[in-house]
C-alpha cells in the first residue's frame, strides 16, 4: 500500500490569468490546469501567493478553487490556499474546501501583523478543527511571520499540521525540522532550493515555475528526490541550466516574473496581467526575465 499523500509530489501554486479589466479569466485558468497536469504536475494549489489571493474576494477564491477542481484530472490533488488576514475567513474557506472534497488545505500563519506564537497556534487550531489536513506555509520573507522549526514542532505535536511548505530559503531549517518534528513532511517552498531540499528528503514541492515549464521542472524534482546519487548528477545538470530562471521565484515580483515566463513559453495568453497593487515589471527586469526564459527554452526545456 502506497504511503503517498495528496501533498506529496509536485503541487503547483498556480498563477491566475486576468482579463484586461482585471476580472478573472476562468476559462484560461481551467486550460492552464489541464496543461500542467498533462505535463506531469501531480497537484494544484489555487489561491496561493502566486494566485494573488490577497486581491481576490472570498467568492472569487471559492470559484477559482471550483474551477481548478473541475479542470483537474482524476488523481490530481486540488489543495486550496486558505490564508487570510483573519482566522474566521480562513475557517470559512476551509469549510468550503471540505464541502467540495478537498484532500487538504494550505495555510499561512496570521500575517496582518507580527503575531505571537500563541496567536499563531490559535490560528492553526481554528482551521484544523474543520477536519482537513493542514499544510503550513512558512514565508517569513513576505509575511514577516516566521514558522521556526521549534514552532512547527509545536504545531505538529498538537496534530494541527501534516506538512510545511518551507519558503525561508534557509536550507539548514530542514535538518532542524526533521530533528524536532521527525514525522512532519517537508515540501520545497522556493524554486531555487529544489536540489538542496530534494536530496535532503523533501517529499513534495509547492512549485512556481512549472507554470511555465512543467515537464522539465517535474523531471528535476523527480531526479532530486529519488535518493539515487546517479540521478542527483543529472538533476544538478538540469538545475544549473534552470537556476537563473528558478531564482526569480524568490523575488518580490515573482508573480509578474512567472506570468511573463509563461507568456514567453507560449503557455499563457498575450498581455497577461496582475491585479493592483502589482504593476508591470520595470523594463530592465522584464528584459532580463525574457532573456533568461528564452535561454532555458533554447536548451530544450519545456
Amino acid at each position: 500500500m502506497s504511503d503517498k499523500k495528496p501533498w506529496h509530489g509536485v503541487n503547483l501554486a498556480t498563477t491566475l490569468p486576468f482579463h484586461e479589466d482585471f476580472s478573472i479569466a476562468y476559462e484560461a485558468y481551467a486550460e492552464q490546469v489541464r496543461y500542467v497536469t498533462e505535463n506531469g504536475v501531480t497537484g494544484i494549489i489555487p489561491n496561493g501567493s502566486l494566485g494573488e489571493y490577497q486581491t481576490l474576494t472570498e467568492d472569487e477564491r471559492k470559484q477559482v478553487f471550483l474551477t481548478a477542481l473541475e479542470a483537474a484530472p482524476a488523481g490530481a490533488a486540488v489543495i486550496p490556499g486558505v490564508g487570510a488576514y483573519g482566522a474566521l475567513e480562513s475557517v470559512r474557506l476551509t469549510e468550503h474546501a471540505a464541502e467540495h472534497g478537498a484532500p487538504a488545505v494550505m495555510l499561512l500563519p496570521p500575517n496582518a501583523y507580527r503575531a505571537s506564537d500563541d496567536e499563531i497556534v490559535d490560528h492553526y487550531r481554528r482551521v484544523a478543527a474543520v477536519g482537513l489536513p493542514v499544510l503550513a506555509y512558512n514565508n517569513p520573507i513576505d509575511t514577516k511571520v516566521d514558522l521556526r522549526p521549534d514552532l512547527l514542532a509545536r504545531l505538529f505535536d498538537e496534530g494541527l499540521i501534516v506538512s510545511v511548505k518551507e519558503f525561508s530559503g534557509d536550507v539548514r531549517n530542514a535538518y532542524q525540522i526533521r530533528e524536532l518534528a521527525p514525522g512532519l513532511d517537508i515540501s520545497i517552498g522556493s524554486d531555487d532550493v529544489v536540489l538542496e531540499l530534494g536530496i535532503n528528503g523533501a517529499v513534495g514541492w509547492v512549485a512556481g515555475y512549472p507554470n511555465a515549464i512543467p515537464a522539465s521542472t517535474v523531471e528535476l524534482y523527480t531526479l532530486a528526490t529519488s535518493g539515487n546519487p546517479e540521478d542527483w548528477k543529472r538533476a544538478h545538470e538540469i538545475y544549473t541550466d534552470l537556476h537563473p530562471l528558478l531564482r526569480w521565484d524568490s523575488k518580490s515580483f515573482f508573480v509578474q516574473a512567472i506570468k511573463l515566463s509563461q507568456q514567453v513559453a507560449g503557455v499563457a495568453p498575450a498581455g497577461i496581467t496582475t491585479r493592483p497593487p502589482r504593476l508591470p515589471l520595470p523594463e530592465p527586469i522584464r528584459t532580463q526575465i525574457i532573456a533568461d526564459t528564452e535561454a532555458v527554452l533554447a536548451k530544450g526545456y519545456r
